[in-house]
């Protein structure tokens, strides 16, 4: 008999508004709820709602119209945005409240993992002194120790590194807990996430799955929904062609939605052509781009470079990876001669023409508009082939017409990055250096600006512990071990986890075969060949079930006129939907059980 579902939270016709305006509304008479042990990304576009909902559901706000209702003894942990930190306060009054002596806490080794997973190991420091990134992870530790029935996040990766969004993926995962979780970080959407909520214009809809599996049914509601030549152009098309080619097994789809995937970006290019790019960066660039020969960097009393000789080529797209303080930034601020090296020579070709995007903010024109500083810099740019007006890439980063003309004075932290970041490309350079570019940007337009970087024909260094944007847009991957070395890394971002791990470093690498991945008890070879019969078996019926409601919706079509046979058909196709998921939820269960 199966388990009994028990949802934890539901929203029933819940309305709310942007607080003092009335007129924009971001929730509209949603109805949804969170099962026990479901674990849900909330994605969509920046201002669209996705706080507002995590904070209804949490019980911080209050909505304007409809009903919660949350399970009698619910335990609900919140880890929001900006809460500030009780000033003066030792960590461990933060972190620890609930618990007394040392010993109730030193011996729970989860509460161990969680202090050395995110690296809160000064119990005794006061929080006035930390850095932003140190109180976030402090934040993020004193919500999730303890044992929370649901637990709510909204951003807990930011200030995380490549490892720590591997350890609190394997940390969320081990947990029998309802998660809902907002995130830019599609790798760990992938990794943790059995379902994912999209906000956009008022409304929610439910995907089950992760992030790659809501950039299929995305890309199929395209298909549908728009004409031939529109469809091969649209965005998520491109993204899934990427998914497909690059990374087949990100998937929990069945095979037959894989094939109907296949069919459908049969007509996409690839995302980008490297031969044709390298031959403009040649042209643009030369032989000589940016070159260490015998470099020596020292931080304080540290040594980051021994020595090391490294040349950037034309068109290399390279990732740095390497753990918070490892030396990331100093290294690119080396590159562009920002940070003079301690020994050996920084040489540059003379037709670089360098840009930098840094974690700081620069002073923007803040009289101007957001079009006009854009067209300050330049009104067209070339990428590739390519040639978008200012407008074009605005809206692409983010920037809708309406927005275009607001003043740059009244823009919001994440928006000034975007123009920021915008500005930058509209110059046109040659060689581009990103230093975590995915700050407070939504995946929508991470996904946009992943677009415009496959057809960005230049030099390009990226340090980002977005190892979903990494694995996209660069070719090669180098790491800062703390060695005084720059190494190579053939296998990416797993070799990096690899070699941490073998190092004795308390890293998590988790190798996702889909969204649902988890953790899970050894079963024996016969429970995993009946498990696979019954995949088998459950995949013939969902392809019978899906033909099947194909065919109703040919009917439904032919039958526009006949209100009677109409309602016959939609209860039919009602059923058959229903059976079809219950399906799908079955296999995903077997499926997960072969393969463990």
């Amino acid at each position: 008999m199966p388990p009994v579902r028990q949802n934890l939270v539901n929203l029933e016709s819940v309305t709310a508004h942007v607080p003092g305006d009335a007129s924009r509304v971001l929730l509209d008479a949603v109805s949804l709820g969170v099962e026990r042990g479901e674990r849900i990304g909330v994605v969509g576009l920046n201002g669209g709602g996705k706080t507002t909902l995590l904070d209804i559901i949490a019980g911080r706000r209050e909505p304007q119209g409809g009903r919660i209702s949350r399970l009698g003894g619910l335990k609900l942990s919140h880890l929001a945005q900006g809460d500030p930190l009780p000033a003066g306060a030792r960590i461990r009054d933060v972190v620890l409240a609930d618990y007394g002596a040392e010993h109730e806490w030193a011996s729970d080794p989860r509460v161990r993992d969680v202090l050395t997973g995110l690296g809160v190991t000064d119990l005794d420091r006061t929080v006035d002194g930390l850095s932003g990134g140190e109180k976030r992870r402090v934040g993020l530790a004193a919500t999730l120790i303890g044992e929370p029935d649901l637990v709510v996040l909204d951003e807990p990766t930011n200030h995380l590194d490549v490892e720590g969004v591997g350890w609190l993926a394997r940390h969320l995962l081990g947990r029998n807990c309802g998660l809902v979780v907002v995130t830019h970080d599609r790798w760990f959407l992938d990794a943790v996430c059995t379902r994912t909520w999209e906000v956009a214009g008022g409304r929610v809809e439910s995907y089950l799955g992760g992030y790659a599996d809501w950039v299929y049914a995305r890309a199929e509601r395209s298909r549908q929904a728009d004409a031939a030549e529109a469809r091969r152009q649209n965005m998520a098309r491109k993204e899934l062609a990427w998914l497909r080619r690059g990374a087949p097994a990100r998937t929990s789809k069945p095979r037959f939605r894989i094939e109907a995937a296949e069919a459908l970006i049969a007509d996409v290019p690839a995302p980008r052509n490297t031969v044709e790019l390298l031959g403009f960066a040649t042209n643009r660039l030369g032989r000589t781009v940016l070159e260490l020969e015998d470099a020596t960097v020292r931080i304080g009393d540290r040594t980051l470079l021994d020595g090391v000789t490294w040349r950037l080529g034309p068109g290399d797209r390279i990732g740095i990876v390497g753990v918070n303080g490892s030396g990331k930034t100093t290294l690119l601020r080396s590159l562009t001669g920002e940070r003079p090296l301690d020994a050996g020579r920084r040489v540059q070709g003379t037709t670089v023409q360098l840009a930098e995007l840094t974690q700081e903010l620069v002073d923007l024109p803040r009289e101007m508009r957001v079009l006009e500083a854009t067209e300050d810099v330049a009104k067209f740019v070339r990428l590739g082939k390519l040639e978008l007006s200012a407008s074009s890439v605005l809206e692409r980063l983010g920037f809708p017409a309406a927005r275009q003309w607001t003043p740059v004075g009244q823009l919001s932290g994440g928006e000034r990055r975007r123009l920021q970041l915008t500005r930058l490309l509209m110059a046109e350079p040659n060689v581009l250096l990103l230093d975590e570019p995915t700050n407070d940007l939504d995946v929508d337009t991470l996904s946009n600006l992943e677009d415009l970087l496959d057809g960005w024909p230049g030099t390009l260094v990226v340090v980002s512990h977005d190892r979903y944007l990494v694995e996209r847009v660069c070719d090669t991957v180098v790491a800062l071990f703390g060695d005084g070395r720059i190494t190579h890394l053939p296998g990416g971002i797993d070799e990096y986890l690899q070699r941490r791990a073998a190092a004795g470093d308390a890293v998590a690498t988790i190798t996702t075969s889909g969204p649902a991945a988890k953790a899970a008890p050894a079963v024996s070879a016969a429970e995993q060949r009946a498990a696979r019969k019954d995949a088998a078996r459950l995949e013939r019926k969902m392809e019978s079930l899906a033909a099947r409601e194909s065919e109703l919706h040919d009917a439904l079509a032919a039958a526009a006129t006949d209100p009677a046979k109409l309602m016959e058909l939609g209860a039919q196709l009602k059923a058959v939907t229903a059976e079809r998921e219950a399906v799908e939820i079955d296999w995903l269960a077997a499926a997960e059980l072969a393969e463990s």
